[in-house]
């Protein structure tokens, strides 16, 4: 045998599993197709990494089986990604929600923690590889990979797919694990972008174009969820951290409920204001909580001009309504250029939640995107990453 494992995929999942497999002095072989490992750990976070979530747990995850993740997130904690993390240099500084950023690092140190680990361990990262065809044997797997125009073979008697999932095909995103998975009957959920912006089309359009730029706090919801961070106008539709966390609930055709005032009511202020000073424009009131350009478009639905003290019942209602419900019908989404994920995936009841082995092809493994796991926005992909790597490894 070439080694005692492969993986194939140099991102987060394939590249912890890489270094916990040395720590137990199990040799690997990592094979990835781009240029260099890492590459959506290098533009995570605007290249600063949000290497984890200090409150990651089940709770933030969209598979059909919520309760996949817990025995990963047993054997590998947010403490053990923190520390393992600390132990090379890199020091987390929540920034919202907890969110843990390298404090004075950025992704290219994450990869470099890895990279140099395999280094000393002497295990082999080989880039430019395109695995095009694993032979399944009894006791064995054959793996060809295309590098410089030469086909190379290698053997192992245990694989790893961490190759990620469809999201950013021009960082070399491919569906290769799914495309494994269907060759070899394994059932997929049905895929789709997650944790990615939303087009708004037809007779709405111009309205959320001409406020291109602007952002406001909002809580964003559907019949299933909410979220409260900031909304991104676009001239295209929206975007910002709620949008991108809705979008995973998402469904096409659903209508978004957006509360454009979350941490105020909108009546009460209408009825202090009424009694210190009447006379107050309802646009003087709007801009104390948005931009001058989101106020004014609001005067598309609101009476803008009119002081609070003339405001009608119906008129107050309509405010209370366009304020706090915003109703928004996304036509679709930006697509996997976009989308920082992939919902759906490698069906897990394929997978034992314990040892994320295959139920039906002995000593393989999934880890990572490719399966039906997908975290919030804010660092728990990458926790999920980092302990299914951890998980595969004790069991190679």
């Amino acid at each position: 045998m070439d080694a005692d494992a492969i993986i194939i995929g140099a991102g987060a999942c394939g590249l912890m599993c890489a270094v916990q497999a040395g720590y137990l002095g199990k040799r690997v072989i990592v094979l990835e197709k781009n240029d260099k490992p890492g590459a959506k750990i290098l533009i995570s976070g605007g290249g600063r990494c949000n290497y984890t979530n200090q409150f990651a747990s089940a709770e933030q995850f969209i598979s059909a089986n919520p309760h996949f993740v817990k025995s990963a997130f047993t054997q590998w904690t947010v403490e053990d990604t923190i520390s393992f993390f600390e132990t090379y240099g890199i020091t987390g500084k929540e920034k919202t929600l907890g969110q843990l950023f390298p404090d004075d690092k950025n992704a290219k140190d994450v990869v470099a923690v890895f990279t140099s680990i395999c280094e000393d361990f002497g295990q082999e990262i080989r880039c430019n590889a395109a695995v095009n065809n694993i032979e399944i044997f009894d006791d064995y797997f054959k793996v060809s990979y295309e590098k410089n125009g030469k086909t190379v073979v290698l053997t192992t008697e245990k694989l790893v797919i961490a190759s990620g999932g469809l999201p950013i095909p021009k960082m070399g995103a491919t569906d290769f694990a799914l495309r494994f998975a269907r060759k070899n009957a394994l059932n997929i959920i049905e895929t789709a972008p997650a944790l990615v912006p939303l087009t708004i089309t037809g007779k709405d359009k111009e309205w959320f174009a001409q406020l291109s730029g602007n952002s406001v706090f909002c809580e964003v919801s559907n019949d299933e969820i909410a979220f409260e961070e900031n909304i991104l106008f676009t001239h295209w539709g929206l975007s910002g951290p709620a949008i991108l966390q809705i979008s995973s609930f998402w469904r096409r055709g659903e209508t978004i409920n957006i509360n454009l005032l979350p941490n105020h009511d909108v009546l009460s202020l209408l009825e202090d204001e009424r009694k210190t000073n009447g006379k107050t424009l309802l646009s003087t009131l709007l801009h104390r909580f948005y931009t001058r350009k989101f106020t004014d478009a609001l005067g598309k639905f609101l009476p803008l001009t009119k002081p609070v003290a003339a405001l009608t019942k119906a008129e107050i209602d309509l405010i209370t309504t366009t304020i706090h419900h915003f109703k928004v019908k996304p036509a679709g989404d930006k697509g996997y250029d976009k989308a920082e994920v992939m919902r759906g995936g490698i069906d897990t009841s394929e997978i034992s939640s314990k040892t994320l082995q295959c139920k039906k092809i002995p000593n393989l493994f999934f880890g990572g995107e490719c399966m039906d796991v997908t975290g919030w926005l804010g660092g728990y992909n990458f926790q999920w990453a980092w302990a299914s790597g951890f998980v595969i490894a004790q069991n190679l």
